[in-house]
């Protein structure tokens, strides 16, 4: 059973009847779910994962409303500790008292605050470029079970994808990096003898592409430990899994660093041609740099457009 699965069915079981049956007078504004930190929020969780914060566990959002004072907010969180503390074989956690918590009583407003810094998803171009891949994905993974206010999920929905403006900039800044990195750095690197910058450039050439290969995807990279296994279920260029992790994972003799050569060759190959699928590019050549550029130049907002090709990345 994966944590999301056992969520609900903890919700279903025992929370919607103590939602339903001591808080009747509020259960309009609630919005209940599994969303944010933690692999289970993603349908990641695996045996190893179980070993913390897996639990028969959900969230209730509540909104910065009147008809939820202090005093209710305390009685809301004293009934969820109050539900039982082990089901199907896993127990629950208990509930801070100093906040922070995964699960429990959380503030719509301060739950949005902490992954986008705004509270209610209306960001900013700067926002949108800066703030972490990976905590957008977390603003809005997991499941809703339930929102009859309707706010939770229409910050959530504010915040599901880049504008488009914002991907390109972003993929354009991401394909440049890859330019450098793997298309020019890495041989003039393993010439001069360096393996060591050798292999670290072969690190930011595998982290562009992977940033890329999301951005065409139109889906959030997550966290770095969880973005291969990400990568396998995506639609498009999930095929590039076994090169990228060739590149990162072998050393730089000379018999590897001309393999990982073609690799990076083929792999560029494989992203051109999604771009122009995409008929985001007008370049025609395997020069990523100018493919970049032509990508920039389709960014539609010329503030947006002329801003550094590098200010997304």
């Amino acid at each position: 059973m994966t944590g999301l699965e056992l969520s609900r069915a903890y919700y279903e079981e025992y929370g919607k009847d103590m939602i339903h049956e001591e808080f009747s007078d509020i259960e309009d504004l609630l919005a209940v779910g599994l969303v944010g930190s933690g692999s289970e929020c993603f349908g990641y969780d695996d045996e190893f994962s179980k070993d913390h914060d897996f639990e028969p566990a959900f969230c209730i959002f509540i909104p910065e409303n009147e008809r939820i004072d202090s005093k209710t907010e305390f009685k809301l969180e004293r009934a969820y500790a109050k539900l039982p503390k082990e089901f199907m074989g896993y127990k629950k956690s208990l509930i801070g008292p100093v906040g922070g918590n995964r699960h429990g009583v959380i503030k719509t407003s301060e739950f949005y605050l902490s992954k986008c810094g705004n509270k209610d998803g209306e960001l900013t171009i700067r926002e949108w470029l800066t703030i972490p891949e990976f905590e957008l994905l977390e603003a809005v993974n997991g499941e809703v079970f339930l929102d009859n206010l309707g706010e939770f999920s229409k910050i959530r929905d504010n915040l599901l994808y880049y504008p488009e403006d914002i991907r390109l900039k972003k993929l354009a800044g991401y394909l440049l990096k890859m330019n450098q990195s793997g298309q020019y750095n890495y041989e003039r690197l393993i010439k001069r003898g360096d393996t060591a910058a050798a292999q670290l450039s072969i690190f930011e050439f595998v982290n562009a592409a992977l940033h890329v290969i999301f951005l065409i995807n139109r889906h959030y990279m997550p966290y770095y430990k969880w973005s291969f296994k990400a990568l396998s279920n995506l639609e498009k260029l999930s095929n590039l899994y076994d090169s990228l992790e060739y590149l990162i994972s072998s050393d730089n003799e000379e018999k590897n660093s001309m393999v990982k050569l073609e690799i990076i060759d083929d792999v560029i190959r494989m992203i051109i041609e999604e771009l122009q699928n995409e008929e985001i590019t007008k370049a025609i050549c395997m020069d990523l740099e100018k493919h970049a550029h032509s990508v920039n130049d389709m960014v539609e907002d010329s503030y947006i457009r002329n801003l550094n090709i590098f200010v997304g990345v």
